[in-house]
């Protein structure tokens, strides 16, 4: 039930940017929106899809379904953003996502060719895993400083600090039931890192100047 429950909290999460996205549609901008919690996904998707997989790790079938769904739709955003972006961050973005790629294969290729045990492959991906989950969790930490100086979270959404929030917060439970530190590890600091983004929304909802044609329900 808990995992089942995580998947559900992860699709939420992959989908709460939409309203942002919404936004940039129609101002056919990217505005002050800011690509790399999406590309810190991608790459986070990509390895916990392999680790999902039965020659790594038994019995993690919805880890892998969620971080393919995940995976691919979070490619779909950052198309979006290299679209409707300056040419500086659509270089920024295509270099970001080619390095990802290319990471993301030599981690298979050379798992799969030179460890030859599901339990030593779990070994080595399990550590990376956590690095890039953590990453993705903390990737927001650029849109918070930006929360901070200007005292505005017009443009860090409140749905997505929410779903990380309970998408750190569901993921730890399973992982500790289940006792899986790879998981562990990474999912608690994300449980910190979307409270941190709550506490913030919080201070600075007031103080935020939003536009005359926006309304906080549309940016939230």
């Amino acid at each position: 039930i808990i995992c089942c429950t995580g998947n559900v909290i992860s699709f939420g999460l992959f989908m709460s940017p939409v309203p942002t996205f919404i936004s940039i549609f129609k101002a056919k901008s990217v505005q002050n929106f800011r690509s790399d919690p999406y590309m810190a996904t991608i790459l986070n998707c990509g390895v916990w899809a392999f680790y999902g997989l039965p020659f790594v790790t038994k019995d993690n079938t919805l880890v892998i379904t969620i971080n393919g769904f995940g995976f691919f739709l979070e490619i779909f955003y950052a198309l979006v953003f290299f679209i409707y972006s300056t040419w500086s961050k659509r270089r920024k973005i295509m270099l970001i996502f080619l390095g990802e790629m290319i990471f993301l294969a030599l981690l298979v290729f050379l798992v799969m060719t030179f460890v030859h045990t599901p339990s030593r492959r779990k070994v080595i991906v399990g550590p990376i895993c956590i690095f890039f989950n953590v990453l993705m969790y903390f990737a927001p930490l650029t849109v918070m400083r930006q929360v901070l100086r200007t005292k505005s979270v017009k443009y860090m959404p409140f749905l997505l600090s929410f779903a990380n929030f309970a998408n750190g917060i569901v993921w730890t439970t399973y992982a500790l039931l289940k006792w899986d530190p790879f998981i562990v590890i990474p999912n608690g600091l994300g449980t910190l890192s979307g409270l941190l983004q709550l506490i913030l929304y919080v201070v600075f909802y007031r103080t935020t100047n939003w536009d005359e044609d926006d309304e906080p329900a549309n940016i939230i």
